[in-house]
């Protein structure tokens, strides 16, 4: 059984590691740069020190034993913290050593991604060695991973309110109406009142499969023929000209440009979306998440007005 790490055991777990990736020890080679035979000595040597099987190959193919499933997991882990350890060495003199964990929702508009890229520069200017881990979420999913620690600072639209979360806005969304170029109200959409409010209620909608406050008076929900958990989903039933559906402005450029979608009654049917900065609160953040939260505070400064419409 394996009791003390040594630099030569850590090799042979990277080797194992390669060979697992790489789903066998024939395709591991290239990878590893070393022939068959020396990776399978290898093993065998990591399975010596450890005291049990880690995979069965051979002419059956290569599989991971239970046991060495948990070893891989339980290896990453150790390669990650070996990692962290050796970079925050390295940079012990830096005032900000660490990662930092974001997490976004899919589709933001483009210009605040821009912002959000500002915000990073603006942060790399500091006297920092700081790792970005980013991931894109569904909000409920980014609630749950802040409220957890495996998500230092959220970015999304949030429908409804954690007591231990602070959320802080940071901009407005534009969402409008729209119709698929099949659809028969398309040859009046966009026109100045031409199509009015009563008229797009009585028509079929496509809806979003989680809570949308601020367009709840647009139709009655015997109206709402489909349901999507996601703007393309929606997208795709708008498009197919049976339905009206919201959609952000940034989103459906690309289609209205290419003459396939127009927002019905802008000037009616339309909503905004606050989207939110979220963090545990207080005193769970540390001198990173702080700095972070200071930069995108400052790039986000007078941006709380929504998008030019289309």
């Amino acid at each position: 059984m394996l009791a003390n790490l040594t630099d030569f055991d850590l090799r042979l777990i990277r080797v194992f590691l390669a060979v697992v990736d790489a789903r066998g020890l024939t395709a591991a080679q290239a990878a590893l740069n070393v022939g068959q035979s020396t990776i399978s000595t290898q093993l065998s040597s990591l399975e010596t020190r450890l005291g049990f099987r880690l995979c069965e190959r051979g002419r059956g193919g290569f599989r991971l034993t239970a046991k060495g499933e948990r070893f891989a997991m339980s290896a990453r882990r150790l390669l990650v913290a070996a990692n962290s350890f050796c970079a925050e060495a390295a940079n012990m003199d830096r005032q900000l050593v660490g990662e930092l964990n974001l997490g976004l929702i899919g589709h933001t508009p483009f210009s605040q991604n821009a912002r959000i890229s500002d915000a990073i520069a603006r942060f790399r200017q500091r006297d920092q060695a700081v790792r970005f881990n980013i991931q894109i979420r569904s909000p409920g999913e980014l609630e749950e991973q802040v409220l957890n620690g495996k998500v230092d600072i959220a970015i999304g639209y949030f429908w409804h309110r954690v007591p231990s979360l602070d959320y802080t806005a940071l901009f407005i969304e534009r969402q409008y109406a729209y119709c698929g170029a099949r659809h028969p109200l398309f040859e009046r959409a966009g026109e100045a009142n031409a199509v009015g409010a009563d008229e797009a209620a009585a028509c079929e909608w496509a809806w979003r499969s989680y809570p949308l406050p601020e367009a709840q008076h647009s139709t009655h929900e015997r109206n709402v023929t489909a349901i999507a958990d996601n703007m393309e989903a929606v997208a795709l039933l708008i498009l197919s000209g049976h339905h009206l559906g919201y959609l952000p402005v940034h989103f459906a450029k690309p289609y209205v440009d290419g003459g396939l979608l127009r927002a019905v009654n802008p000037a009616a049917l339309r909503y905004d979306v606050t989207f939110h900065m979220v963090t545990r609160r207080a005193p769970h953040a540390g001198d990173i998440q702080r700095a972070f939260i200071d930069d995108l505070r400052a790039v986000h400064l007078n941006e709380m007005a929504p998008e030019a419409a289309l």
